[in-house]
């Protein structure tokens, strides 16, 4: 394999990879969107509500941990692990909201109330650890 060879390949999976997480994230992002009242980009921009802010980013960076791990474990082969990062991602989404659900139903804490406070609320903090978390244990469990 010459050396442009290999160049272009890796940047054709590079693209392909960014392009998964990308929608992986839109994803994670307009779940959390249906789970607060309003549009959760309004909210953020209008509004600088750090309580939707924290949520969003957590959330968005737990995709991204997932992400790569499925990247990390696919050892090459593309097509495998852009299928592997697409089905756990959205594992990792489908867990997040599950646990979100959670929260509010054992916990009390509703991100629906949460986003409502203009100061960052302890319930926040908590559940953006959790996004967190989540990320890890699956990127984990990934690889």
């Amino acid at each position: 394999m010459t050396l442009l060879d290999y160049l272009v390949r890796g940047a054709g999976a590079i693209a392909s990879y960014a392009a998964v997480g990308v929608i992986l994230m839109i994803i994670g992002f307009y779940v959390i969107d249906l789970a607060t009242p309003g549009r959760l980009s309004q909210v953020i921009r209008t509004q600088r509500n750090p309580n939707a802010t924290l949520l969003a980013s957590s959330a968005m960076a737990a995709v991204g941990l997932i992400v790569a791990a499925s990247i990390w474990s696919s050892g090459g082969r593309l097509a495998e692990g852009l299928a592997g990062t697409a089905v756990f991602g959205l594992v990792g989404i489908v867990v997040q909201t599950l646990a979100m659900l959670l929260f509010d139903r054992v916990a009390g804490i509703s991100v629906r109330e949460l986003v409502k406070e203009p100061e960052l609320q302890p319930g926040a903090k908590l559940l953006a650890v959790t996004h967190i978390a989540i990320g890890l244990i699956t990127a984990v469990a990934v690889i």
